[in-house]
């Protein structure tokens, strides 16, 4: 609005009026905006000389306000499909990856796993998820995980181990753990691969 038109309180009392008639005396708080309403409060605002270019401003004032959120919309609907596609491709990736991956907590629990991981450690992918990794293990394998992932807490960026894992079914299974720190939720990420 211009305010220079009108004076300060001229312009602030003319807001009071046309909020008021807006939203029936209820203030601000309850304001529902109703868009015949506020048409024929800018109407009737347009009608009167004193109030013309006052109206005009207005009007044009939120003009550009409502292109402004219908391009904000417009950005949000192209960010939020980006964003569904990028994360289809990394569930993916993770689901469908051909070495097992998981993440585990500080303590070693398994957080996440995918197929190829629980299929490595020789258990169903729904029984994995807050279990300890090294309760796949043979005892000695365990304790190199452990020692491995202390290492990483210690801060080292990046080791590997080799371990020694006993399925629920089956015979003994080498395979090499390589992991990382969960720099995002905390703990491990890991990859598992089977021995050469």
């Amino acid at each position: 609005m211009n305010r220079q038109a009108i004076g300060y309180e001229n312009s602030a009392e003319l807001r009071a009026r046309a909020l008021a008639r807006l939203t029936g005396g209820r203030g601000a708080g309850d304001a529902r905006f109703n868009a015949s309403a506020a048409l024929g409060v800018l109407y009737e605002l347009a009608s009167s000389p004193a109030t013309a270019a006052d109206a005009l401003a207005l009007l044009h004032e939120l003009q550009v306000h409502q292109v402004e959120i219908e391009l904000q919309g417009e950005e949000l609907h192209r960010s939020r499909a980006e964003i569904e596609s990028a994360l289809c491709r990394h569930v993916q990736l993770f689901e469908q990856a051909p070495v097992g991956y998981l993440a585990a907590d500080g303590a070693g629990v398994l957080r996440e796993i995918n197929a190829e991981g629980a299929r490595l450690l020789g258990v169903a992918l729904e029984d994995c998820p807050g279990r300890p990794l090294d309760g796949f293990l043979v005892p000695d394998s365990g304790r190199l995980l452990r020692a491995m992932l202390e290492r990483i807490g210690a801060g080292a960026r990046r080791d590997s181990c080799r371990l020694q894992v006993v399925p629920i079914t089956g015979a003994l299974r080498v395979i090499d753990a390589h992991a990382s720190a969960d720099a995002v939720r905390g703990g491990f990420l890991v990859a598992l691969v089977p021995a050469a």
